[in-house]
């Protein structure tokens, strides 16, 4: 597994909020909700220098909203959503969250183990994680990585 580094300014992400309080599959039925509603939250989404959407995110925070880690790596807040504009507003029934800015170690989410092999990672190298992991897919390539933030800006 390839582990790089990075650094992203706060950004933000509209998209669809569910908890792990709504049960089993609460994430697909979020990236179903807004897959199926993306229309109106297109105009929004932060484009490149090609005109390509320039992330998707499967955001997470703790329930404090503060951007901490899962409790227990099981218990939190999930936004389902596209990089956008600063300046932009969420339209009913979508959420808006402005994720801060961190140092990240990311990974190609390659299967079921990268998760728990970029924690041992950061273990094993002394990396504190210093907040939520959010999953990134690249519109481009239609990869998914996990974005773990290991400073805060």
């Amino acid at each position: 597994m390839k582990i790089e580094r990075c650094v992203k300014e706060s950004f933000v992400v509209i998209g669809k909020e569910g908890s792990t309080k709504d049960g089993a599959g609460f994430i697909q039925k979020l990236w179903d909700d807004a897959n199926s509603h993306f229309g109106e939250v297109q105009h929004l989404a932060k484009k490149d220098e090609d005109g390509n959407i320039s992330g998707i995110w499967g955001a997470m925070t703790d329930f404090s909203r503060s951007f901490r880690p899962w409790e227990n790596f099981s218990d939190g807040l999930y936004l389902a959503g596209v990089e956008c504009s600063d300046d932009a507003e969420a339209p009913d029934g979508w959420t808006k969250w402005v994720v801060p800015g961190y140092e990240y170690i990311y990974a190609e989410r390659e299967n079921d183990s990268s998760f728990p092999e970029v924690i041992k990672y950061l273990e094993e190298n002394n990396i504190p994680l210093v907040g939520a992991v959010h999953d990134f897919t690249c519109p481009r390539t239609g990869k998914g990585y996990m974005y773990f933030p290991i400073r805060k800006l």
